[in-house]
């Protein structure tokens, strides 16, 4: 593992985005994990502005999110789904079957 250290929140988002960035260039069917919540925010506004500027494509990227809400439907202002589409999703050009967001409102939640 690589520890970066960076002097402030729009350092390491900078960094960040470089290194996403850098890795999805090299590899187009990159796999990313994504993250939900206010840390990430600036990420992915720096990389929705790579890609508005022609320099990123999210095509063939597919992305997993760990963590959603029991009991609210993607569409609920309050699920992580309504937020990743809403922060980044809608904003980029991935296929909404590339990206993953577990379902809030399985029958079976331990199975699922």
């Amino acid at each position: 593992m690589k520890v970066v250290i960076e002097p402030d929140y729009n350092a390491i988002s900078r960094r960040a985005a470089q290194i996403v960035s850098r890795r999805i260039s090299e590899k187009p069917d990159s796999v990313l994990g994504l993250a939900t919540g206010s840390t990430p925010e600036l990420l992915y506004h720096m990389l929705t502005e790579e890609y508005r500027k022609g320099r990123l494509d999210f095509s063939r990227t597919t992305t997993f999110n760990l963590d959603e809400y029991v009991g609210l439907g993607p569409a609920h202002e309050q699920s992580y789904r309504c937020y990743m589409n809403n922060k980044f999703f809608n904003h980029i050009n991935i296929p909404p079957n590339n990206t993953n967001v577990p379902d809030g409102l399985s029958h079976d939640i331990p199975a699922y």
